[in-house]
């Protein structure tokens, strides 16, 4: 009887993979490109509104944002989920921010941009660090709970 571990039992060899490490899946890859593209989407939007009503707009613009990523990540439950219209939005927002050969700009003033970029930057990071919620009715795993 050496060793101690004769009753222990064995872990499942059968583990489905996670992550980086799981097979690519179609669907889920277009799903996520579908996000970009909605991230896109939201980013030109916002700049339309952050521009025409200043304040309002600015945080009508940044909550319209907040729940793209959000969204994403609670459907998926990856952090993914919240990148990838975060990509959209940011590709979109710095290919407004071009301007034409004119020198016109979509934004109307600097403290407007200022604030539609730090904050929708800041959202998207909040939003894919943000930790799972519980699922309902999940065990605890403390007696008497």
């Amino acid at each position: 009887m050496s060793g101690g571990k004769q009753g222990a039992p064995r872990p499942s060899r059968d583990v489905a993979a996670t992550g980086l490490a799981a097979p690519l899946n179609p669907g889920r890859i277009a799903a996520y490109a579908g996000l970009a593209v909605l991230g896109a989407l939201v980013g030109i939007a916002g700049t339309l509104v952050q521009a025409a009503w200043f304040p309002a707009g600015l945080l009508l613009a940044l909550a319209a944002a907040a729940g793209l990523f959000y969204g994403g990540r609670l459907v998926f439950g990856t952090q993914l989920g919240a990148l990838a219209p975060a990509a959209g939005w940011l590709i979109s927002v710095v290919v407004l921010l071009g301007g034409r050969p004119e020198g016109d700009y979509v934004f109307g003033d600097e403290l407007g941009l200022t604030l539609f970029m730090l904050g929708g930057m800041a959202v998207a990071v909040i939003c894919a660090t943000v930790s799972r919620a519980p699922r309902q009715g999940a065990d605890s795993g403390r007696p008497g709970k």
